[in-house]
């Protein structure tokens, strides 16, 4: 793992954090709340117990993940490219996650399911942006 991988991540986990506290912490908050079950507020910390440093760390273990696969399996290195494959990752590992946890938890609803989706390909289409820019920068045209 090479000094622009780990930059790369370090401006995807930026990137992630500050979008997903707009995204889910003020535009989708209200939608949220409506959308978990009671079993999923049992388990949520309020909100002035959540743990940012844990947050900023998930946020840079994703953006290592699409960092490690733009580098060594897909040769993104524009903002553009990282944009459609960040989207395309991103939107399906969630799906994959999300439609496990409704398979055997009563947390969300199955809107709340599709939203994250949606939000999660948003989300990685911002992320993986910044992280084929920064893969990419310097680089000869």
């Amino acid at each position: 793992m090479n000094t622009k991988v780990i930059l790369a991540a370090l401006a995807g986990a930026v990137t992630s954090f500050l979008s997903g506290w707009v995204i889910y912490g003020m535009l989708l908050k209200n939608f949220m709340d409506a959308n978990t079950l009671e079993a999923g507020r049992g388990c949520m910390r309020p909100e002035e117990e959540m743990l940012m440093w844990a947050i900023f760390a998930a946020c840079f273990f994703w953006s290592l993940l699409l960092a490690l696969i733009f580098t060594r399996w897909a040769g993104i290195s524009t903002f553009k490219s990282g944009a459609i494959a960040g989207a395309w990752v991103m939107l399906l590992v969630a799906l994959g996650a999300d439609f496990y946890s409704y398979s055997m938890m009563n947390v969300y609803t199955l809107n709340a399911l599709f939203v994250d989706g949606a939000v999660n390909a948003i989300q990685g289409a911002l992320v993986g942006g910044v992280i084929g820019w920064v893969i990419g920068f310097g680089n000869k045209a």
